[in-house]
């Protein structure tokens, strides 16, 4: 018989029983070459011939499952043709259908062209609604039953539809398969309109709002059965089903970890050394921390919290503790009001906070601790605040401060006498910040109407602690930079005199000299970048920018006492000379105040050398000196600026006299004649003159006693023990906080002064090697948490080092292989990740105010490293991105992907490749679903075929996150690759 057609062919072979094997031979036989079998239709022709009666077609069936065995017919053609089958009520027919789903369900592949491989995706999609239709015709079948009163039946078909449906979807490849087919389909229904799409026009159309409505309709069936088995399973599966579109964000929060050192050390960094930096960097940082280590909100919540009670504690008594304070009680619920919106709900995030404070109140000791130090109930102030800012529901609040309260009773208590008068600098600093905002409202009036009423609120500012208080508000509610602004105006208000009286001449010279006194002590404390205002082209700079830029003193700032603007015009330096020498005081009306600061460096040059002369004796000096000082401090901070400089460019016998001065300077003048806040004054000069003299007083080991006020002025300045490497005191330090499980303070502060000894190489390369040292899996997970947190000090110039130079030089050498076995190779590689993704997240912000303050020159212009311009690539996003066509670049792997995609096309393998899998896979678990901001995007496309080679990288979700699924190479790539798994 001559075969007209396939049809034809399959009833010949049914009317003659043939074997399926003889099947098999004789179609080849009848269609020698030409078209495919899927071309063909091979697989929806059997099946619409064995589904012809009330029951399937065995010997037929049987000729398919053959086909599929033989791999005649692909799978999705399989599963195309199944998901066509529509009459659910032929119980035989889809049991049959079910089990030739069986057959391969769960270990579907494709070995074919892209294209072949995307149809896969589409089929597999098309079937699972199929499956869903199926389940809940069955479901349905039974409710009836149940009804009727014969459930068996229907109970049966139900749970083999729930055994399939789960069979399919617990397969990890299976969901990655759905989960391109769904993009796949959004993107055929945005470019052409659904069921336009050429390649989709002989398949069944199933969409995923289609799924989504149909596990709806299962739901709502299933409710109303009593089986707790089947609605569990049915659940299960539509759990499953629902991942699917976030496959790439679902992770395993660490509920068994009670401690986040990171989340600690990133808080304790910024409360330490950037107060004055805007919130939502940090709070934007913090949620990569979480989001990278996985932290469920409450423990978060409460890490931060922990973090602040730890600063409180252990911070410095005078500014540093007040800068914690502020930092504590008004930047932290700022930065929580913030975090709000990244998590969740606002209610949810309320319940979360509520959880954190009761995990708080458990930590008994911390909270009492802190409690001894600031002399109040701390929680209680931060409840307060918190309800305030909207995160606590009044009842939670009330229920809180109740439970403390209790726990306060056994507290030991503070006692003593003396400690009953002191006020709470928590409850200072929260007075303090609305009066902040007064004082910017005084210093915007008209200065020249009421400078008598002005100079009583600047002299009230210089009582106690009233100008650190006020300052500390300032910074951490960001309105410093404001502050200084209306002190920087002042100032400059007060230069000219012109037709004064003794008194009015009185008031300007204090309203100068305290603004002067209170930036100079501002740009100490805080960073002289809070002072600078925003450069704009033609506008004149104010003198005291001028001053500070050139003449002021700072840490890592050298300057050069011959620089021109310490030489100003002459005959107002001789003027000066003899206005010092000769005067028994200093004249106040129509006095320049500035040209007196900027003069005063050339006139002290004149006076010293007619000392070292011989022309003047000590006794003129004293009062030269106490001329300067004795009516106002800035002279004296001008005239010190300068003597630092000079002494440093001193021989060691020359130094004497300078020195000399220096000290005399530095002591308060014992008169009546003196204006009004003197002793106020005196203390913020002395202070600024401490800071400024103590490098140059360490070089050339003199003492001077400045005047004390009680505290520690510097409290973090030279850490580091003498002469010992610096080295030795890297490893000793970092040795200490990974025992500890935590950094403090004073470790954060000896970190920064080692990377800016040592630089960012030297500091990030030693730091890696105590890190590949570690042989325990605990020390070196908590190592990683602990040297990103360090890294932060200079993020991105780390991230760059790391990348560019230290990574590629592990994974090129031989030699050096064996440091990257496990547990070191994995904790390195979940680092890397961990920088990569910080960087990459924020190159398009500005460097942080304290990366601002080096002066280093190891480090780069931030504007070039990671430009706002994103047309001008970055030297990061230069050194992710693969360039395949330079040749120089794998003889000297200065280009990370590129070196990793090397690495697993090579033919050697070990820790190297070992430790590609370990990067890979971190990055995957820190990806973010519907996130560009993967440092990922930067593989190139030939990494997927070389990834798949490798066993244990071939995991769907790496697949899925190293190629860009919101294009269609990238799905087709995508794929390939997971059907070939």
């Amino acid at each position: 018989m001559k075969v007209v057609n396939l049809k034809q062919a399959i009833l010949q072979a049914w009317k003659e029983r043939w074997s399926d094997y003889q099947w098999a031979i004789n179609m080849k036989k009848f269609f020698p070459k030409g078209a495919t079998w899927d071309i063909l239709n091979l697989a929806e022709a059997l099946l619409e011939q064995a589904m012809i009666g009330p029951s399937p077609n065995p010997l037929i069936l049987s000729y398919l499952k053959y086909a599929i065995s033989s791999q005649m017919v692909s799978y999705s053609s399989v599963l195309t043709a199944i998901s066509k089958f529509d009459d659910f009520s032929r119980d035989l027919c889809v049991q049959a259908l079910l089990d030739i789903m069986d057959m391969f369900c769960d270990r579907l592949s494709c070995h074919g062209k892209a294209e072949e491989c995307i149809g896969l995706c589409r089929a597999l999609l098309s079937a699972l609604h199929w499956l869903l239709r199926c389940t809940a015709a069955s479901a349905e079948r039974l409710r009836e039953g149940l009804e009727a009163g014969t459930p068996a039946a229907g109970e049966k078909q139900l749970a083999m539809c729930l055994l399939r449906l789960e069979k399919t979807l617990s397969s990890t490849k299976n969901r990655a398969l759905l989960h391109i087919a769904k993009l796949e389909e959004a993107s055929l229904h945005t470019s052409q309109g659904l069921g336009q799409g050429g390649t989709r026009a002989n398949q069944p159309t199933a969409s995923w709002t289609a799924i989504e409505h149909s596990l709806l309709k299962l739901g709502e069936i299933l409710a109303s059965l009593s089986n707790p088995q089947l609605r569990s399973q049915a659940e299960q599966c539509g759990t499953l089903i629902r991942s699917i579109p976030t496959m790439l964000a679902v992770h395993s929060e660490q509920l068994h970890k009670t401690g986040y050192p990171t989340v600690h050390a990133v808080v304790l960094l910024e409360g330490t050394m950037n107060l004055t930096g805007e919130t939502q960097p940090l709070v934007e940082q913090l949620m990569m921390v979480k989001r990278m280590q996985h932290i469920p909100t409450p423990l978060f919540v409460l890490e931060i919290w922990k973090a602040c009670f730890v600063g409180l504690i252990e911070s410095p008594e005078g500014t540093e503790e007040l800068k914690w304070t502020a930092f504590t009680f008004l930047k932290i619920p700022q930065v929580l009001v913030k975090l709000k919106k990244y998590c969740h709900g606002d209610k949810d995030f309320t319940e979360d906070v509520s959880c954190a404070f009761e995990f708080l109140l458990k930590l008994t000791p911390l909270l009492d601790k802190a409690d001894q130090r600031c002399n109040c109930d701390c929680t209680k102030f931060l409840l307060q605040e918190c309800s305030k800012q909207g995160l606590l529901s009044e009842a939670s609040v009330t229920n809180l401060m109740a439970k403390r309260a209790a726990d306060r009773e056994h507290a030991p208590q503070l006692k003593s006498g003396e400690n009953a008068n002191i006020q709470p600098n928590p409850g200072l600093i929260l007075r303090a910040e609305p009066t902040v905002t007064n004082i910017l409202k005084t210093m915007d009036a008209d200065h020249s109407k009421s400078p008598e009423g002005l100079l009583g609120v600047l002299g009230h500012m210089l009582s106690g602690k009233s100008l650190d208080l006020l300052l500390a508000a300032a910074a951490a509610t960001g309105k410093l930079k404001s502050f200084a602004r209306k002190f920087i105006n002042l100032n400059e208000f007060t230069t000219h005199g012109n037709e004064e009286l003794a008194k009015a001449a009185s008031v300007r010279a204090l309203l100068f000299d305290i603004s002067f006194l209170m930036l100079c002590h501002v740009a100490q404390t805080y960073g002289s970048e809070v002072i600078l205002s925003e450069s704009s082209t033609g506008a004149q700079v104010p003198f005291f920018e001028t001053w500070m830029q050139t003449c002021m003193p700072e840490e890592g700032k050298i300057l050069n006492p011959d620089h021109p603007c310490f030489w100003p015009d002459s005959t107002k330096v001789e003027s000066l000379v003899a206005l010092l020498n000769n005067s028994s005081e200093m004249k106040l009306v129509q006095m320049k105040w500035h040209e007196a600061c900027l003069s005063i460096s050339a006139a002290i040059l004149e006076i010293l050398n007619a000392w070292e002369n011989g022309v003047l004796a000590f006794e003129s000096i004293q009062k030269i000196t106490d001329n300067i000082k004795g009516k106002v401090c800035s002279l004296a901070v001008c005239a010190v600026a300068w003597l630092v400089a000079h002494v440093r460019m001193l021989g060691l016998d020359e130094r004497e006299k300078s020195l000399q001065m220096i000290r005399q300077l530095a002591g308060p003048l014992y008169s009546e004649n003196t204006l009004q806040f003197y002793n106020e004054r005196v203390v913020i000069m002395s202070s600024i003159l401490e800071h400024m003299c103590a490098d140059v007083l360490q070089q050339t080991a003199t003492q001077i006693k400045f005047p004390s006020t009680g505290v520690d002025t510097m409290p973090y300045w030279n850490l580091l023990p003498p002469k010992r490497p610096i080295k030795e005191v890297l490893t000793d330090i970092f040795a200490k906080v990974l025992e500890k499980g935590w950094v403090d303070s004073r470790s954060i502060h000896i970190f920064d002064t080692l990377l800016h000894m040592g630089g960012v190489y030297w500091f990030c390369n030693n730091l890696i090697k105590e890190l590949l040292k570690e042989t325990r899996k605990e020390h070196t997970l908590r190592a990683v948490e602990l040297l990103y947190s360090i890294f932060c000090l200079d993020m991105q110039q780390v991230t760059l080092v790391l990348l560019g130079h230290i990574l590629p030089g592990l994974l090129t050498d031989s030699s050096k292989w064996h440091s990257l076995m496990d547990p070191p190779g994995t904790a390195l590689a979940k680092l890397a990740v961990w920088c990569a993704l910080s960087s990459y997240s924020s190159h398009k912000g500005q460097a942080s105010s304290r990366q601002k303050k080096r002066h280093r020159e190891d480090i780069e212009d931030y504007i070039s490293l990671f430009p706002l311009d994103d047309m001008q690539p970055s030297k990061l996003m230069r050194l992710l991105s693969s360039n395949e066509e330079d040749a120089n670049i794998l003889s000297s792997p200065t280009n990370l992907f590129l070196l990793i995609s090397s690495i697993l096309g090579s033919r050697t393998a070990g820790p190297h490749t070992q430790f590609v899998q370990w990067f890979m896979e971190e990055c995957v678990d820190c990806l973010e679903q519907g996130s560009r901001g993967s440092i990922l995007q930067f593989m190139p496309f030939t990494t997927v075929s070389e990834l798949v080679k490798v066993s244990a990288m071939s995991s769907p979700k790496v697949v899925l996150a190293i190629t860009d699924l919101s294009l269609s190479l990238g799905r087709q790539v995508a794929a390939k690759a997971i059907a070939a798994l």
